[in-house]
């Protein structure tokens, strides 16, 4: 490969990674960025042909191409695209337009540096649009391109500068040296394939430097620009009245919400684990949503990014959970049953709200991912204390106790032979009597087959499958219909769990519906879950895709924690651990200086100090020793090199003398070899060749060829002194 080819096949590389970042990054639609590869192939099998627009003519479309953005901004409003959105549009399409208008035409090198710097600003661009790992991807790919790049536009910018000057062959094409210096085309070559190389230590050596710089300086927890229509926009289900079904509807999509991690199980069985989201307590036959009382809501002050929801007194029982939560359109906030705490550690959360119901909300986040932690007491009072509960409701838990108006008959009635079936009388047994029988006596499915006007009684009478939703309806009003207080809650199943990054993944089909009772004696919310089993396992993946993908997932996750979440609480954590191990080091060495100083005894006379001692001396004297006879050896050999130099000068030295008692003397402008040459004399022309090997070809003749020149110049300096 030519250095030419080289330098504009790494400009076309720099320029197609940069865009492809803003393509990756959501600025570019994937339709433009199929486009704009089409013309880098055109422009590429272009290059140096007549096909190539005139810098006159590409200069006239740059010049066209502005009146175009600001038609193109219109038009992005006038189509209804978001406020923050068709600006981003409008700027990434004219920053393509010139891209592609430059790569057709003729390049000049300013040309050359307007592509290398619209590249630079897409990269910018990019990043100000995306904080996913992929912009890694895409910026370690447009980084070793950009920097070999401007190495090889230097060069190519240097080469052109200096003026071809003509040379005079001064060594014979029949020579060593003459293909040694032949074959600095072929070193050329090489150093042509180093320029990669060369890129690459480059990229390590920035990477170390800029490493102080990325631990003082936090990142923000959003994109610096909004991309708009960003995050989860469809998840339903979670707001202050949802209509029977739509949970079945979420389930239907593999967007993942959430991924969580357990620092701290506690008393939490992960078999039984549930993500708390939204609860319901006043149903209307068709729909559950928030009664006024449940709407009331206090709202939490930060202490240094932790909000205390509550209290326990066994500290040892909590669960701690960390929470990443992708962007949505919900205030919503996940977390185990019973939340007591909760702390952000990355994103904005300038407060956080709990309902009536113990329902946790912050500021909407549709646009940045929100990091927490969740502190949680998910202990339920034993099962035998719970059928001991006799305790009436307090006049603030009747709205617990409400049915709707329109109630078919046959519910109450369905739900009297239930019990009377199962010999049930207590709260607690009736509660796990329809828990046992949904389970047992009814399926699961995500079709919507229950309906008409009245979708619980069909869903009870006829049907007798449904999802999640169907059954923590069926047995909250069942329960209702019995005298016992309950209420729907509406979150999450645990989610698929990723080894490799010890974190449940939770998408939106993982979303659930349960049920929660109310036992005064204990104050306590107990969940129960009457969903068949087909409804409350989860699909686990497996095989080679799964496996990268868990892998891809652990990457993300450290991406999210360690790089966009290193907010001035991580660097405040740092400092303090190097100061830890800086005053350990500190205590450490003291205290060995210490330990040094009372020694009854002198230090050579202590065994292990001898024993060292005895060691150094031997690996000096081994050094010695070795370096001794390195440096003889070279220096023997460079001594040979001096002695053959100095008896081919003397040789030739001879011979030139030889020479002019013949009256031949050599001109100004003849090579040694053409002197010897034009001498018409076989053995000057050997003498000469033998000169020239040592002189500029740093070879070392032979003792044989030393004899049999010195058995020439004898003969030849016998026969002058005889005339």
């Amino acid at each position: 490969m030519s250095f030419e080819t080289y330098f504009k096949a790494s400009s076309y590389a720099m320029i197609s990674c940069a865009m492809l970042a803003l393509m990756l990054a959501g600025g570019l639609h994937f339709g433009l960025g199929i486009a704009f590869v089409a013309v880098v192939i055109l422009a590429w099998k272009a290059e140096g042909s007549r096909w190539q627009l005139s810098e006159r003519v590409g200069l006239v479309i740059v010049l066209i191409s502005i009146p175009l953005f600001f038609l193109d901004w219109q038009y992005q409003r006038s189509i209804g695209e978001v406020r923050e959105r068709f600006g981003v549009n409008a700027l990434a399409h004219l920053i393509t337009f010139l891209s592609a208008v430059k790569l057709l035409q003729v390049k000049s090198n300013r040309d050359w540096v307007f592509l290398y710097l619209i590249s630079f600003f897409e990269v910018l661009l990019a990043a100000g649009l995306s904080l996913s790992p992929i912009f890694l991807a895409s910026l370690s790919l447009y980084l070793p391109c950009a920097i070999s790049t401007v190495i090889a536009f230097e060069i190519r910018k240097a080469r052109r500068s200096v003026p071809l000057v003509e040379t005079r062959l001064l060594v014979p094409p029949d020579t060593r040296m003459f293909r040694r210096l032949t074959g600095l085309a072929g070193k050329r070559n090489v150093a042509v394939r180093r320029l990669p190389v060369v890129a690459c230590g480059l990229i390590v050596l920035i990477v170390i430097l800029a490493l102080p710089l990325f631990l003082v300086a936090p990142r923000a927890g959003s994109p610096g620009i909004t991309r708009g229509g960003g995050g989860i926009s469809n998840l339903i289900g979670f707001s202050e009245s949802v209509s029977l079904g739509t949970i079945g509807e979420l389930k239907r999509n593999d967007d993942v919400v959430m991924r969580v991690r357990l620092e701290d199980r506690g008393a939490l069985n992960t078999a039984d684990l549930k993500w708390r989201g939204v609860a319901l307590d006043d149903f209307s036959g068709l729909s559950w949503r928030k009664s006024p009382e449940a709407r009331r809501f206090l709202e939490k002050v930060s202490d240094r990014g932790f909000f205390r929801l509550g209290t326990t007194d066994a500290r040892h029982a909590l669960t701690t959970q960390t929470v990443f939560l992708e962007p949505m359109n919900s205030p919503v906030l996940f977390a185990a049953p019973r939340a007591l705490g909760v702390q952000a550690t990355q994103g904005d959360m300038p407060y956080v709200r709990v309902d009536g119901e113990g329902s946790l909300q912050t500021r909407h986040h549709d646009f940045d991912r929100l990091i927490y932690k969740a502190f949680s007491d998910v202990r339920e009072p034993d099962a035998e204390v719970l059928r001991r509960d006799l305790q009436p409701y307090s006049p603030s838990h009747h709205r617990y106790l409400k049915l709707p108006p329109s109630l078919d008959s046959r519910v109450r009635a369905y739900a009297r032979t239930v019990v009377r079936d199962a010999g049930v009388r207590n709260r607690y047994d009736i509660a796990r009597t329809f828990e046992s029988h949904f389970r047992e006596e009814f399926g699961y499915t995500l079709q919507m087959t229950a309906g008409g006007a009245d979708p619980l009684a069909d869903f009870l009478f006829r049907v007798r499958a449904g999802h999640c939703e169907y059954f923590s309806t069926a047995m909250a009003v069942m329960l209702r219909s019995e005298g016992i207080a309950t209420r729907v809650v509406n979150g999450f199943l645990p989610g698929e769990y990723n080894e490799t990054a010890d974190v449940f993944t939770v998408r939106q089909s993982d979303a659930h519906s349960w049920v929660e009772v109310y036992f005064p004696e204990t104050n306590a919310w107990v969940t129960f879950d009457p969903t068949p089993a087909a409804g409350r396992v989860e699909p686990q993946h497996a095989g080679f895709t799964a496996a990268l993908g868990k892998y891809a997932e652990a990457f993300e996750l450290l991406w999210f924690q360690y790089v966009v979440g290193y907010d001035r609480q991580e660097q405040r954590s740092l400092a303090t651990s190097i100061h830890n191990q800086a005053t350990q080091y500190q205590y450490t060495v003291a205290k060995a200086i210490d330990r040094l100083q009372r020694l009854s005894s002198p230090l050579w006379q202590q065994p292990i100090w001898a024993l060292l001692l005895v060691a150094l001396l031997g690996g000096i004297g081994f050094l010695l020793i070795r370096f001794k006879r390195l440096g003889w050896r070279g220096l023997r050999s460079k001594t040979r090199s001096l002695d053959s130099e100095r008896s081919a000068i003397e040789f030739y030295e001879r011979l030139t003398r030889l020479l002019v008692k013949k009256g031949l003397k050599r001109a100004p402008d003849q090579t040694p070899l053409e002197f010897a040459t034009s001498a018409g004399l076989s053995e000057a022309v050997i003498i000469t060749g033998a000169y020239n090997r040592v002189r500029f070809g740093a070879e070392q003749l032979s003792s044989s060829e030393l004899s049999k020149i010195e058995a020439i110049l004898a003969r030849a300096e016998r026969e002058e002194n005889s005339q």
